[in-house]
């Protein structure tokens, strides 16, 4: 990371220092925003929440020993004083990104970014340094808390942006200007809050507005909407699919255990990939990361291999473990909408094999009027797929939708009901047998998301 004093930190964000004995202290570990995770030498950020205000956790942070706090009152700390933390922040980071000589590889999309972002940070590593974006940390304070992190050294910048307005990409954008843009996908995460697809897809067009002429649009060919955007920005296309028109493309496919297998084509070769993640969706993403790093002068062989040789990385993302028992249990409770839970569901079936299948599901939310709809679709899904047990977690219309779609499908799996993941482990651990495979897959606000921990005990 960049060393900066606190007089440089006070200087680029327009504050100023407060209880600060020697201007010439220097912050030396990453910054953070939660108090727990605070270092020696680091800066604490005071962001106050709808929820929580950083400023109170202030004596939390200075024993751990952060070497200053980013707040907007005095802290009873070395502090640097802004009127707005948030904004302060995005300056701070447009001060470090000009000390440094980084290519911004951004994406976007509306499902896939996190697993995608984990896997081009992988791929680039075996090409130069490279800092990516820390878990989903998407927005207007995680982009700048990872552009902190850049050093001298670091060669490649990789950035998820995340939207749920219009307006939210070009603003992180103005922070972050990208060489390299990556639009994975438009689905219905989200919708609830944009409307519409179309309304979706004009929020991740922002993207590839934002891109140089000389820089490089990874567009994926076989989604129409984003497919389109190929008019809307000044940049290089890439476009990556299965289609035989696609410049970064799949052919070959074979799925064993879960886990896809494909010939990788780009404009330097052929070579072959095996991938490490679960799920036929994977490909996409694969090729979306070809198509970056592509874009920065790796060759097919290079990519194929780093591909090859990439794990998973975030939890919660069909994450697998195996019990003693034989039990599988693919844990994607991360976060759920109808995309990425078809996707699980396909997983489920394609890792289980002959073996019970068992799929834990709980409400997908921020879908708007298009709730009901989609949790039927799940639910008849489910049962057409040939889910042995069904078990859902909460209550309300869009839940019982769900169990009512699997109930009338002529390949009714056996359906359970449960209110809460307190009451969800007891009933599962009484159905589950040896060798069974488990997915579990909800929205966040559910709380499933350390559910297989425990299942795992």
């Amino acid at each position: 990371m960049i060393i900066l004093t606190l007089g440089e930190i006070a200087e680029a964000t327009g504050g100023t220092l407060h209880d600060v004995p020697d201007p010439d202290a220097r912050a030396t570990a990453p910054s953070v925003i939660d108090s727990r995770a605070v270092v020696p030498g680091g800066m604490f950020v005071a962001f106050t929440g709808a929820r929580v205000d950083g400023h109170d956790y202030v004596p939390q942070a200075m024993k751990a020993g952060a070497v200053c706090v980013l707040a907007t009152r005095p802290v009873d700390a070395p502090a640097v004083i802004v009127p707005d933390v948030t904004a302060a922040l995005g300056k701070l980071a447009q001060y470090v990104l000009a000390r440094t000589h980084a290519t911004i590889i951004a994406l976007t999309g509306s499902a896939g970014k996190t697993t995608t972002k984990d896997l081009l940070a992988q791929v680039l590593a075996h090409h130069g340094e490279t800092v990516a974006t820390q878990k989903s940390f998407n927005g207007e304070l995680g982009l700048p808390l990872t552009v902190l992190r850049t050093g001298d050294t670091t060669r490649y910048l990789v950035l998820e942006m995340g939207a749920r307005h219009i307006g939210d990409i070009a603003y992180l954008t103005t922070l972050t200007p990208p060489q390299i843009g990556i639009v994975l996908n438009i689905g219905t995460a989200h919708v609830g809050e944009f409307g519409d697809r179309a309304s979706i897809a004009k929020a991740k067009s922002e993207l590839v507005q934002a891109l140089p002429a000389d820089g490089f649009a990874v567009l994926n060919a076989d989604d129409p909407l984003v497919a389109a955007m190929a008019d809307q920005t000044s940049a290089a296309v890439l476009a990556y699919g299965t289609t035989a028109t696609a410049t970064i493309r799949a052919t070959d496919i074979t799925l064993a255990d879960g886990r896809a297998a494909f010939t990788l084509h780009t404009p330097t070769g052929t070579a072959p990939v095996k991938l490490r993640l679960l799920g036929r969706h994977q490909i996409h993403n694969a090729l979306a990361v070809a198509g970056a790093a592509h874009a920065v002068g790796m060759q097919a062989t290079a990519i194929a291999q780093a591909l090859t040789e990439a794990a998973p990385v975030s939890a919660g993302r069909l994450e697998v473990t195996e019990r003693p028992d034989g039990v599988t249990i693919i844990n994607d409770a991360f976060n759920a909408n109808p995309e990425s839970t078809r996707a699980a569901l396909q997983t489920l079936h394609a890792v289980a094999g002959t073996r019970r299948t068992i799929a834990v599901l709980g409400e997908m939310r921020e879908l708007g009027e298009t709730a009901e709809a989609a949790h039927t679709e799940i639910g008849r899904l489910a049962a057409a797929l040939g889910t042995d047990i069904l078990i859902t977690v909460g209550t309300g219309t869009n839940i019982t939708a769900l169990a009512d779609a699997a109930a009338d499908h002529a390949r009714q799996p056996r359906i359970e009901t449960t209110e809460s993941p307190e009451t969800l482990l007891p009933l599962l651990t009484g159905i589950l047998e040896p060798d069974d495979t488990v997915l579990i897959k909800a929205s966040r606000f559910v709380g499933l998301e350390n559910f297989a921990d425990a299942l795992n005990l």
